[in-house]
């Protein structure tokens, strides 16, 4: 099990992407986190009345997954990982059901290994403790200083914290609740996670079999294509790295913007190469994750595609365990939102940045009571392929997520055919 899971850390470019050896987040130029405003009315003139709000958001700045071979570390040093004060709250990790925190072999894989420095890979750092604290304290203008909608201190009843279990995405959620609330808080704030095998908030190399054949397949394919295979070798060749050196632009782009984000030395061949190193990367994400090739991502996140509109049924129907609910939390990471931003057509083929938010709000007209949905990334409101506005009705989003989506059985079932490996390739 140790050699299959610290596959994770030596890749180091997509290795929450898959799983096992494949897991990974990134941005090119200088990541800041994410901002913008979402215009939408939250006020009692609005004709639609906010009823629930789901927020997937990616982990802050952090260490680099692994160091570009034979190119000059930076210092990762152990003073660039301290937490601000202000983001301080009182919390526990749990699993789902609430008990002791699972095992978190991928985190091991990054503790096997010592960044130039003496910090870990994939280590939340100060500035990205700060970035999802901005974006907390962005919500909180607009759904407590903007409206009534959330009470302005932490209430378990009112908002739910799940988080990968991974450290940097655990502690960006606390960083965002402590800008949301201002750290204020009635009760320990809970943050929920799951075991490696079952987990939702990625695709799960590791835990579906056919997914990891899948994007296996087309992984190793993406560094094959023409223009990718030729612009690597030529990024290989002016940076020095030995052609036996196991790169791809996504590793590239890891490091790379790791330093640039940190105010670290950067190689000076890269500053050509930065925005032909974001297209390869985007490049590869694309190929991997192909819309036309739909159980590609409907194993990435056809599951949690499935949950977001699990949510909004049980919000009408008043079927919710926590009737009081109103906001869903969700840490997770890039190779989160780039399949969801596929599925849902809206991709902007620009690597998500630190602190990006994709947002899901459940309306209902105030005199109809007909449910819509509203989706705004990085607090942009966006207009969903399929959709006829905005304010998408709740039938039509259904239906445009209905391509990717897939329930807990039916992605079980899924995962575990191979027998007709041949005819998806």
């Amino acid at each position: 099990m140790r050699g299959l899971w610290g596959g994770a850390a030596a890749l180091g470019s997509v290795s929450v992407a898959f799983g096992s050896m494949l897991w990974s987040q990134q941005k090119t130029k200088p990541e800041k986190a994410a901002t913008g405003s979402n215009r939408a009315d939250t006020n009692a003139d609005s004709p639609y009345e906010l009823k629930l709000v789901q927020i997937l958001f990616r982990h802050g700045a952090r260490t680099p997954l692994k160091s570009i071979p034979d190119v000059m570390e930076a210092q990762w040093v152990p003073t660039l990982l301290e937490p601000p004060p202000h983001t301080s709250i009182d919390y526990v990790v749990t699993d789902l059901q609430g008990g002791p925190r699972p095992p978190a072999p991928i985190e091991d894989s990054y503790r096997n290994n010592i960044l130039s420095g003496g910090t870990f890979p994939g280590q939340l750092t100060t500035l990205g403790m700060q970035q999802l604290y901005e974006l907390g304290k962005r919500l909180r203008r607009r759904y407590i200083e903007e409206s009534d909608f959330l009470t302005s201190t932490f209430i378990p009843a009112e908002v739910y914290v799940r988080s990968t279990n991974i450290v940097r995405t655990i502690e960006s959620a606390k960083c965002l609740v402590a800008g949301l609330f201002q750290q204020k808080q009635k009760a320990i704030v809970p943050i929920l996670t799951s075991e490696a095998e079952s987990e939702i908030l990625y695709p799960n190399y590791h835990g579906c079999k056919m997914l990891k054949i899948l994007c296996g397949h087309r992984w190793a394919e993406s560094t094959t294509l023409p223009d990718i295979a030729a612009d690597l070798q030529s990024i290989q060749s002016e940076l020095g790295i030995a052609a036996h050196q196991k790169v791809d632009f996504i590793l590239i782009r890891d490091d790379m913007v790791a330093r640039e984000t940190h105010g670290l030395p950067c190689p000076q061949v890269l500053d050509t190469w930065r925005d032909k190193v974001e297209q390869r990367a985007v490049d590869m994400m694309c190929h991997i994750f192909e819309p036309s090739k739909r159980e590609s991502l409907q194993l990435s996140v056809g599951p949690l595609l499935h949950m977001l509109v699990d949510n909004i049924e049980e919000k009408l129907q008043g079927t919710s365990l926590e009737p009081s609910r109103k906001v869903f939390l969700y840490s997770a990471h890039d190779t989160t939102l780039i399949p969801c931003l596929l599925a849902l057509g809206i991709f902007d083929m620009r690597w998500p940045p630190y602190a990006a938010d994709l947002t899901v709000e459940l309306h209902q007209n105030r005199k109809t009571d007909e449910a819509f949905v509203k989706v705004s990334y990085v607090g942009e409101d966006q207009l969903i392929p399929g959709c006829s506005a905005v304010y998408c009705p709740l039938e039509e989003f259904k239906q445009v997520l209905s391509t990717y989506s897939l329930s807990p059985e039916d992605y079980n079932s899924h995962c575990n055919r191979t027998i007709y490996l041949a005819l998806v390739l």
